[in-house]
């Protein structure tokens, strides 16, 4: 990534909103969520959920895979992680830190128990 891709991305979840749809997808993985499902795990309106996707989506950190009529949002894990490791890659001087921060990411395959429900119903 480009200097001006890492500050795309830092702009885009320095709101509190975007901020907190973009943790509920990680928290999701790599099965996501849909705009639905934020939506109600939020409580945030339909206009204003479109508004902060779209901003993450400009940023590379989420991304929409059509699935039938459902449209599912993920996290962009290879982003995050570059985002991090750039935040991170002269953490301390090259000295040892503490706590000591990993960088690399794998992903949790558990889904918020709100959007469990809703997506057996």
């Amino acid at each position: 990534m480009e200097s001006t891709q890492y500050i795309a991305a830092l702009s885009a979840l320095a709101h509190d909103g975007r901020l907190e749809i973009y943790r509920l997808l990680v928290q999701a993985g790599p099965a996501g969520l849909t705009v639905g499902e934020i939506g109600d795990a939020l409580a945030m309106p339909g206009a204003t959920l479109s508004f902060h996707l779209s901003q993450l989506k400009h940023a590379g950190l989420v991304a929409a895979r059509r699935d039938g009529r459902r449209l599912i949002q993920t996290a962009n894990f290879e982003r995050m992680n570059a985002l991090v490791a750039y935040l991170t890659e002269n953490c301390c001087g090259g000295q040892a830190c503490a706590p000591v921060c990993e960088p690399a990411c794998a992903p949790a395959a558990s889904v918020p128990r709100r959007a469990q429900k809703r997506a057996r119903a």
